[in-house]
């Protein structure tokens, strides 16, 4: 028999879960063993939620009564250091379930009876913004115990994290923690990635390409929301690739109030069809700004990068044009001068060796440039082939892969000191003409 065909020994294993709550009981119990395990995944999770820096205690299914019926939470974590300690439930959904409100409240009950600190809740939902829980819950069970959300892409990419990047001190928690990321990236395991924009997604694409999307329409708010969701996830996805941090863009006034953020999505589908987004990648020239154009069937991706402070104006297009020797023939690039309101735009092909047709009037200096690279727009609302998922996923890693990491700022050359040998000076110098001895500032 070939050792090809065996299935190897894991620490968590796949095999066996026959339903959604076998399903949910082995993501569970391996999350929070591992949690306790591995201390500095533990740590990096529950850290930023306001608990100590000490052993994580952790178990599943942990009976409570709640008036006259028994509740079983899927998970409770214990940390304590010092005098201080810290508590919080948790329940836990895989695949397609989602986080029901009534359940929740019924912790939340529970946690302010026993005086725990929060409820903490993993589901493949991810909620729209920072802050932002995924289910709707009465705020008034909000006052003394605090509600966190976890999808299973942010723990996944937590883990991932920690193990290439951030680095585990122990060998062997090393590989504990490798053994939970083989299992999250398991089909059977439910934690799945983002692969559906929800049931109104292809009417109001369709009205938006019609013109007949109304403000009001709850259908819409319902789209702006996944495309956040959807932003957050492709966030999370590269980041786990590059080992860094990768995060959403949003304004103070959006963070403070993420509806306002859904409202301006939705006026934009109806006044111009278009669903944007910015992305912060750490260390590039800009944020990577997402336009999906509905109407076009295309999504732009562009950074933006401020041209050299000195030289011509066709040396500071060289400049840049020398940055993307690699980058497709099919990025548009535009030249904006200073105090102009428009710039000059080619396809990078038709100007690679010709400079001078970005430069409008040489007369006025170079501000900036804008890089474009444009990509079809997928109109199925889920699936791997066709769909707009995927394709505003393949859209930002192309578009950083072969345009964002390869920018870098312009920086000014350090000032050169000058040979000696550049500054003559008169051997034979008449003494009555004391003055004939050359300067540095004689040509």
């Amino acid at each position: 028999m070939p050792e090809e065909s065996w299935n190897a020994a894991r620490l968590i294993p796949t095999s066996g879960i026959t339903g959604a709550e076998e399903q949910e009981r082995r993501a569970t119990s391996a999350l929070l063993a591992v949690m306790a395990s591995v201390r500095e995944f533990g740590r990096t999770l529950t850290q930023p939620l306001g608990a100590p820096a000490a052993q994580l205690h952790t178990f599943i299914e942990v009976p409570f009564l709640l008036g006259e019926k028994k509740v079983f939470p899927d998970g409770l974590i214990h940390v304590k250091r010092g005098t201080k300690e810290w508590t919080a439930l948790v329940e836990v959904k895989t695949g397609t379930n989602a986080l029901a409100a009534e359940q929740l409240e019924n912790y939340l009950d529970v946690a302010r009876e026993q005086g725990f600190d929060a409820l903490i809740t993993i589901s493949n939902e991810i909620a729209p913004a920072v802050g932002v829980h995924p289910t709707p819950i009465d705020r008034r069970k909000l006052k003394r115990v605090a509600l966190h959300h976890w999808s299973w892409s942010e723990v996944l990419t937590q883990a991932v994290m920690q193990k290439e990047f951030r680095g585990v001190a122990d060998p062997d928690q090393a590989w504990i923690l490798g053994e939970l990321i083989r299992y999250l990236e398991h089909p059977k395991s439910g934690a799945l990635s983002f692969e559906d924009m929800g049931p109104n997604w292809v009417p109001v694409r369709e009205a938006v390409t019609a013109g007949t999307l109304r403000r009001g329409d709850k259908s819409a708010t319902e789209v702006a929301g996944r495309f956040d969701a959807l932003v957050r996830y492709a966030c999370l996805r590269l980041g786990r690739q590059l080992g860094a941090e990768v995060v959403p863009v949003l304004s103070r006034a959006h963070v403070a109030d993420p509806s306002a953020r859904t409202a301006g999505l939705v006026d934009a589908l109806i006044s111009t069809g278009t669903l944007t987004a910015a992305i912060r990648i750490p260390n590039a020239v800009s944020p990577l700004e997402v336009v999906a154009d509905l109407r076009a069937n295309r999504i732009f991706c562009h950074f933006d990068i401020d041209a050299p402070r000195e030289g011509k104006a066709t040396t500071r297009v060289n400049w840049a044009l020398r940055q993307l020797k690699e980058a497709p023939d099919d990025v548009r690039i535009e030249v904006f001068a200073k105090g102009s309101r428009t710039g000059v735009a080619e396809l990078l092909r038709d100007v690679r060796d010709a400079a001078p047709k970005l430069v409008a009037d040489s007369t006025k200096e170079i501000r900036s440039f804008r890089l474009t690279q444009g990509h079809p727009l997928g109109t199925k609302r889920s699936g791997t082939r066709g769909s707009f998922v995927d394709s505003m996923l393949h859209a930002i890693d192309t578009s950083y892969g072969d345009v964002g990491q390869k920018l870098k700022a312009w920086s000014a050359s350090p000032p050169r000191l000058r040979p000696a040998d550049e500054v003559e000076v008169e051997t034979r110098v008449d003494e009555s003409l004391a003055s004939n001895a050359l300067s540095s500032q004689d040509d």
